[in-house]
């Protein structure tokens, strides 16, 4: 198969890239970037773009499959407005032209809690992504909603260290849904939804992720 990820330059988007570039049932990488991943390797083809401006053209479109592992914090991006558009304007950009160019199956990780209607304003952002990558029309659509992510970043968030601090102390005693979720199980998950992909719209929860 042929597979496009979308945030190979971040914890879960980085483990993603190496799994498929070691998994004997992908051919060959698509994973577009704003800068170049400096990466040599025959199966990676890796275009640097302007996620505002994606050429809609391009041969590097037709994918079987595409996993989405692009998001930020509101606090990275900036404002609420920057978030809203890397974590919901750009992945659904992306999976708008690979649907368009033939793609069946899309993979996103997104977040425990994602919903619509949340009154959280991160969740809210999730939530709307999930709803407008189903209308899209993807035979197979799997949404993974990890809790707190273990890994370490290239840059800390600091919230989230606490947060992994605290959790992997009470880890044994809590349940399964609130536990530390590995970024390389993540990526195990996402890498075999994309490469087996099932029919219809599938969602793997925190406690599947432990």
């Amino acid at each position: 198969m042929k597979v496009m990820l979308v945030g190979a330059t971040g914890l879960v988007g980085g483990q993603v890239l190496q799994q498929l570039l070691d998994d004997v049932r992908c051919d060959a990488v698509v994973a577009p970037t704003r800068r170049a991943l400096g990466l040599a390797n025959p199966a990676l083809l890796n275009p640097v773009v302007d996620f505002e401006q994606l050429p809609a053209d391009a041969a590097w479109w037709a994918v079987d499959a595409v996993i989405c592992a692009l998001g930020s914090t509101i606090k990275q991006a900036g404002s609420r407005e920057s978030f809203a558009r890397i974590d919901h304007d750009y992945p659904l950009r992306v999976a708008g032209q690979a649907r368009a160019h033939g793609a069946h199956a899309f993979v996103l990780n997104s977040a425990m809690g994602a919903d619509a209607g949340s009154r959280l304003f991160y969740n809210q952002v999730k939530g709307r992504l999930e709803q407008d990558l189903r209308a899209l029309g993807y035979p197979s659509l799997t949404l993974v909603r990890p809790g707190l992510i273990g890994g370490e970043r290239a840059k800390r968030r600091t919230g989230e260290h606490l947060a992994s601090l605290v959790l992997g102390a009470l880890g044994p005693v809590l349940p399964r849904a609130w536990r530390i979720n590995p970024a390389g199980r993540i990526a195990a998950a996402m890498v075999d939804a994309a490469l087996v992909p099932r029919p219809g719209v599938h969602v793997i929860g925190s406690a599947e992720l432990v």
